[in-house]
C-alpha cells in the first residue's frame, strides 16, 4: 500500500428517516450550514461541486466532489474526488427503527503535495484529523436536522 493512500469507513447512527438523511447528504451545497469543517462550496455544473475543507490541522483540501451515483430509492450515493485528494467516497443511508444508519468508506490518495511529503510520518496524525472532521460532521448533522424538525 502507498503511504498516502487512506481508507476510512465511518458509521453514522442519526434520528431522523432514511430519506430525510439520503437528502441532506446529497445537497452538497448545504453542508457548510451544518459541517463545520467544510468551509466553502463553490458548484461546478450540476455533477459536480468544489470544497474546501479544514479541520483541526493547519491546512485546507481543495477537493472537487462529482456525483457517480445516487439512488434515493436504495440509499446509496458515490462520488469521484479529484484535487487534493483523489479517490471515492460511497455512502449508503438504511432505515433503522427510529432513525438511520448512514455508511461511508472513503478510498484516497493524497495528492496535496504537503501530505504526500509527511504521509510517512504523520499518518497516525492525518488520520486522527479525518475522524474528528467526521465526528464533528455527524453531529452537525444531527443537530442539523434536529434543529429542522426533520424526525
Amino acid at each position: 500500500m502507498r503511504v498516502n493512500a487512506y481508507h476510512f469507513r465511518d458509521t453514522w447512527l442519526l434520528s431522523s428517516p432514511v430519506r430525510t438523511v439520503f437528502d441532506a447528504v446529497t445537497d452538497v451545497a448545504g453542508y457548510p450550514r451544518w459541517w463545520p469543517d467544510v468551509r466553502e462550496v463553490t458548484r461546478v455544473d450540476d455533477d459536480t461541486a468544489q470544497l474546501v475543507c479544514r479541520a483541526v490541522l493547519p491546512y485546507a483540501l481543495v477537493i472537487r466532489m462529482r456525483r457517480a451515483e445516487e439512488d434515493r430509492d436504495t440509499g446509496r450515493m458515490r462520488v469521484h474526488l479529484t484535487g487534493d485528494l483523489e479517490g471515492s467516497l460511497a455512502a449508503t443511508a438504511l432505515q433503522l427503527p427510529g432513525g438511520t444508519r448512514l455508511e461511508i468508506t472513503q478510498q484516497v490518495i493524497a495528492t496535496k503535495p504537503l501530505l504526500r511529503t509527511l504521509s510517512p510520518l504523520a499518518r497516525p496524525v492525518f488520520r486522527a484529523n479525518h475522524a474528528l472532521m467526521m465526528r464533528r460532521g455527524w453531529r452537525g448533522l444531527e443537530s442539523h436536522l434536529s434543529a429542522t424538525g426533520a424526525r
